[in-house]
């Protein structure tokens, strides 16, 4: 079994360059370079420029690089297309924000494939608007380049009135959709910020939260959170010998011709050993990156 951690993407402002060089040794699975929230309007073609020129140069090692773009509805959406497919390296994937519809994730694709972009880059929205939230089963299945999603919840705090609460209560219902429609269409799903920066306690127990909840990993607006949701996201040394432990019973079970177990005091099944063996590979796959 083959897989990418993501459990820590960090947004990266493309208007900053000390920012986008300090990325590269940051312990960040994946690197969010924005065009978008995180640059002002004025600073839109520096950021462009910025992001093409580090994606060139190169030296992101094994972190996965997602550039983010303006929406296409803006004056810079499109220019922002055509310098990413116009570089000389391509990025991982791209962040497309503020998708409502399948026609939205549909103009989007299209822009890009239009101007050329290579297939290896696959495609991610942002879950950030009310009508997105209502459509998400329909837009997670749009298109088969799309590969994953990112939640907004600072867009969505903003058009629902939805209070940011320690438990989150408010966003509760449009996470869990999220989280269905991702699976239920094979797509990677990534929790939205944390926005106080001086919680310690807020943010772990909100990384623990969204790996509750399903979730890949979160993303994140500061290097100074990459901890936290590295840990989070991450199988813990009991995690880990339990997984090996209900493997090591089942296949010793299925010798004998049984097709259940118990393991210290749990019923185990065949579906039990399947997400034992994706922590595994989890746990594997984060050891070769460290």
């Amino acid at each position: 079994m083959k897989i990418r951690p993501r459990r820590s993407l960090l947004y990266m402002p493309g208007s900053n360059p000390r920012a986008l060089d300090k990325a590269r040794s940051l312990p960040a699975d994946c690197l969010i370079l924005d065009m978008e929230d995180s640059v002002a309007p004025e600073a839109k073609q520096l950021a462009r420029e910025q992001i093409t020129a580090a994606l060139e140069q190169g030296g992101y090692g094994h972190r996965e690089l997602m550039v983010r773009i303006n929406a296409l509805s803006t004056e810079w959406g499109l220019d922002d297309i055509s310098a990413i497919c116009a570089a000389g390296a391509a990025p991982d994937a791209v962040l497309i924000p503020k998708i409502s519809t399948t026609a939205d994730v549909l103009e989007a694709i299209s822009a890009f494939e239009a101007a050329g972009c290579p297939g290896s880059v696959d495609m991610w929205i942002m879950a950030e608007t009310p009508l997105c939230i209502l459509n998400i089963a329909e837009v997670a299945s749009a298109h088969p380049r799309l590969k994953g999603m990112v939640m907004g919840t600072s867009d969505l705090s903003k058009d629902t009135r939805v209070r940011h609460t320690p438990d989150r209560l408010g966003f509760i219902t449009a996470l869990n959709l999220c989280v269905y429609a991702a699976r239920a269409h094979g797509l990677h799903i990534i929790d939205g910020v944390q926005l106080e920066l001086e919680n310690d306690e807020l943010l772990r127990t909100s990384c623990e939260q969204g790996r509750d909840l399903g979730f890949d990993g979160k993303s994140l607006i500061h290097p100074k959170q990459i901890d936290a949701a590295n840990t989070a996201f991450a199988p813990d040394e009991q995690e880990i010998a339990s997984s090996r432990d209900i493997i090591e019973a089942f296949e010793q079970a299925r010798a004998e011709g049984k097709g259940v177990v118990v393991v210290k005091g749990r019923l185990v099944e065949n579906l039990h050993v399947e997400e034992a063996q994706r922590q595994l590979a989890l746990a594997d796959a984060i050891a070769q990156m460290s």
